[in-house]
């Protein structure tokens, strides 16, 4: 059974900050330089505490927690008082586009892994260490965890479409609106928690940050065993119904390094994969979504498009749920088997990466369809995980919209 509560989540006072000027990324997608640019739009910017630099004489994570408390102090972020949900809205563009995700935040009750919960990527170890000595010097859940589930019922989904006047709104660096708005009318409240009785959980963006919450979990209770239902056994999260078709997922493209000569490689295993060259006046992208699974783009140093399409069958030792991803094929048979010595980066635009070759940054960059979401949950009941990078999801929250403290009734 999945478990969801409101909760009394600290937020930013309005009053006395331009939400535009303290909100940030995620914190894996901020690179050096973005993250001096966030130091200098704001004292009160929430990379300071999420993501933040050491100082002489004392680290990021006792610094993080400094600022935490002092902004409280300082009413430059407050605690509601009593127990909220909250509804997230984000007014966003991709094309020209225009669409709106929306989804409930509020805390869910950690479950292992494939009870009820799902992940569907593979994590590294060096994120989660950072996420860990985060959450252990602040005793809170600093940003969000985003996750999907379905119910075709909409009930959640109704209440967030007639949220009206928003706690606080903040643009982000793509120019979408980002608007937050509290939900504690009992009725709602009971509404809510029912609908997710029964509900699995996916775990769209930030495993990580949800096996860190697993490992805080266990260490706290080893600290303080007999406090019942603590506050660490729940975990900061925004769920967005798959049924309402708000957010994008895509595709996250490899841009490959290596000494071997790339298009002679791949044609020496023509027995796995048959290269196409491919008509540049077209989308790629669109093309390959067009045909399928099992097609994958690529732009080699030649400057040209091709179609790498596998028709193998060197994958059967793996679940079938995984054997037929594009991802799959690239990562387990090319970059794994073919390019055994390698530099693989990821980059979700494609025009980049093509400049990139062009400029011999890299031999060439690998095109990918976009992860479909009944695929996801195709591999995530089945207790499996895709490669890192196989999903991008779009938009991404902001971190600095709500904070789940822990230091409340212990």
């Amino acid at each position: 059974m999945t478990v969801i509560k409101p909760f009394k989540g600290i937020v930013y006072n309005p009053e006395k900050i331009c939400g535009d000027d303290v909100m940030c990324p995620p914190y894996d997608i901020i690179s050096d330089e973005l993250k001096d640019v966030l130091y200098n739009k704001s004292p009160y910017n929430i990379i300071r505490i999420d993501y933040g630099k050491n100082s002489p004489g004392i680290n990021k994570y006792s610094l993080a927690k400094e600022y935490l408390d002092r902004w409280l102090r300082e009413a430059i972020l407050v605690q509601d008082t009593e127990p909220c949900f909250y509804g997230y809205e984000i007014q966003y563009s991709y094309k020209n586009k225009k669409k709106i995700l929306r989804g409930i935040i509020g805390t869910v009750k950690l479950e292992e892994l494939g009870r009820g919960i799902y992940p569907h990527e593979q994590t590294y170890s060096k994120p989660k260490t950072d996420r860990l000595n985060l959450m252990k010097a602040c005793m809170a859940n600093t940003s969000l965890i985003f996750s999907i589930y379905r119910s075709k019922e909409r009930i959640t989904s109704q209440i967030l479409e007639n949220l009206q006047n928003p706690y606080i709104q903040a643009k982000d660096l793509d120019g979408n609106i980002h608007r937050l708005f509290k939900i504690n009318d009992q009725s709602q409240i009971k509404k809510i928690v029912e609908e997710f009785n029964n509900k699995a959980i996916f775990i769209a963006d930030g495993h990580h940050r949800y096996e860190v919450a697993l490992e805080f979990k266990k260490l706290m209770s080893e600290i303080y065993p007999d406090i019942e239902d603590p506050p660490w056994n729940y975990v900061l999260m925004f769920l967005s119904n798959i049924e309402d078709d708000g957010y994008l997922i895509l595709p996250t493209h490899r841009l490959l390094s290596t000494p071997l000569p790339v298009k002679q490689q791949l044609e020496k295993h023509n027995n796995l994969f048959h290269l196409v060259e491919f008509n540049k006046n077209d989308d790629i992208q669109e093309a390959i979504e067009r045909m399928g699974s099992k097609n994958i783009g690529v732009y080699f140093k030649d400057n040209k498009f091709y179609i790498l399409q596998y028709k193998g069958s060197s994958l059967e030792h793996l679940p079938e749920e995984l054997r037929d991803l594009d991802v799959t094929i690239l990562e387990e048979i090319i970059l794994k088997e073919i390019f055994p010595q390698k530099e693989v980066c990821y980059d979700i635009d494609i025009e980049k990466g093509i400049k990139m070759v062009k400029e011999g940054k890299c031999d060439a960059i690998f095109i990918l369809r976009a992860t479909k979401v009944e695929e996801i949950e195709r591999v995530a009941l089945a207790g499996l995980r895709m490669p890192p990078k196989s999903t991008y999801f779009y938009p991404k929250l902001l971190t600095g919209m709500i904070i789940n403290s822990f230091r409340e009734n212990f």
